[in-house]
């Protein structure tokens, strides 16, 4: 059943489901590989936005509220094997990806600035490894280099990506070439084109063993730094390390220009609605409902999170989809608190948000006197600030009285 809908689903950020395979990484071998050594992320993310044609840097655009790096940062820090994230912006937007760190709790991140070429800041990000006297910043085995505004990278090429580095000490993902690459003369005729079904278009991620690719980085030459832009080929030029390529997903695309913000919204919100946040109450039988309902949406992407102020605000801003499980009737003041929350952050303003209210009933006293119909008075509240609230009262009270 599982693999069936894998097989369907085409949908970014969905770990469960393999997009692309081939006979020599098979799925079986995918399950039976574990990350068992240190793996980290630099992000370079210095790019000026010139081709979008905003005034904001195209990975500090918003995507309902949110900023297009917080997505990319996202898709690697939900993956318990990926360690620390070294996002490597401009100086003066240091401040700025600082303050994303903390707005969207983003836990694995570190911030770093980057230099005046793509190359320098890169090797700007390898360098916080360099001190292995530093505990709190262990030298990773292998390192993921990956552009800031690619942000629908799946779990299954990473690790493909991730494995191979670790065998071949290099890897990158590839995407068939679209259009024809052709040659020009100096009076711009053209003079030959290439045979496409030859070449292939370099993608990220790419991973590297980290003492190839730092050396690679500490013998490159000026020229390198300041017009190169293929890593691998940094890898092979100065340690002879030939890259092991690997065959990418379409949802690989980089957002470039202004009409990609759009499409990028539009894939965002699809995978929005495959992700949930269950907030179970501290009675015994709430959670033992939560843990049900955590298995049998096992195709989600899920979070589960104790009932408690401060556990489940640092999600709030993440997540679109809220399932509330309770025994007592004191949810709706829940239910305007989060809403209230949500509102100020104008975290509803593009996109609604859904919350369900799963109450539980165990006695024919609280199934009697717990009514739900405030309920329909709070949902058509909520429901002019975009949110949709659903009610759904589980009563067992006949089930205990009869045990």
């Amino acid at each position: 059943m599982e693999q069936d809908v894998c097989a369907s689903s085409d949908r970014p950020l969905n770990p469960g489901c393999l997009l692309s395979r081939d006979a020599e990484w098979s799925t079986q071998r995918m399950r039976d590989a574990a990350v068992d050594f240190p793996v980290a992320v630099v992000l370079p993310a210095g790019g000026s936005g010139e081709r979008m044609g905003l005034p904001t840097p195209k990975q500090f655009c918003s995507i309902l509220n949110r900023p297009l790096i917080s997505y990319t940062v996202q898709a690697f820090e939900r993956l318990s094997w990926i360690g620390t994230i070294v996002v490597v912006v401009p100086k003066e937007n240091h401040d700025l990806m600082l303050d994303i760190v903390q707005k969207f709790n983003h836990t694995k991140v570190t911030v770093v600035n980057g230099g005046s070429t793509r190359h320098r800041s890169i090797f700007n990000g390898l360098q916080v490894f360099s001190n292995i006297t530093d505990s709190l910043m262990p030298k990773p085995k292998v390192i993921i280099i990956h552009d800031a505004v690619r942000p629908f990278v799946e779990e299954d090429l990473l690790l493909k990506i991730t494995l191979a580095a670790k065998e071949q000490g290099a890897s990158g993902a590839i995407r068939p070439l679209v259009s024809t690459v052709i040659a020009t003369t100096s009076e711009n005729f053209l003079d030959h084109s290439l045979e496409r079904t030859k070449y292939r278009a370099s993608e990220m991620p790419q991973g590297f063993l980290y003492d190839i690719i730092f050396q690679a980085y500490q013998q490159c030459s000026e020229f390198d730094f300041e017009f190169g832009t293929e890593c691998l080929h940094l890898a092979l030029q100065y340690c002879g390390t030939n890259a092991k390529l690997i065959d990418g997903p379409p949802t690989l695309w980089k957002v470039t220009y202004k009409r990609d913000l759009a499409a990028a919204e539009a894939i965002i919100k699809e995978t929005l609605s495959m992700s949930v946040c269950i907030i179970p109450g501290a009675e015994a039988e709430v959670v033992e409902l939560a843990k049900t309902l955590e298995i049998n949406l096992n195709t989600m992407e899920m979070d589960v999170i104790p009932y408690a102020k401060q556990s489940y605000m640092d999600c709030l801003l993440k997540t679109r989809n809220f399932i509330h499980v309770s025994m007592s009737g004191s949810t709706s003041s829940w239910i305007n608190e989060v809403v209230k929350t949500l509102e100020e952050a104008d975290h509803a303003r593009l996109y609604p948000l859904v919350i369900i209210w799963v109450q539980l009933n165990i006695t024919k006293q609280s199934a009697e006197s717990n009514k739900m119909d405030d309920l329909i008075g709070l949902a058509t509240e909520v429901l002019q600030r975009n949110v949709l609230l659903y009610g759904i009262q589980i009563d067992l009270s006949k089930r205990v009285a009869s045990e």
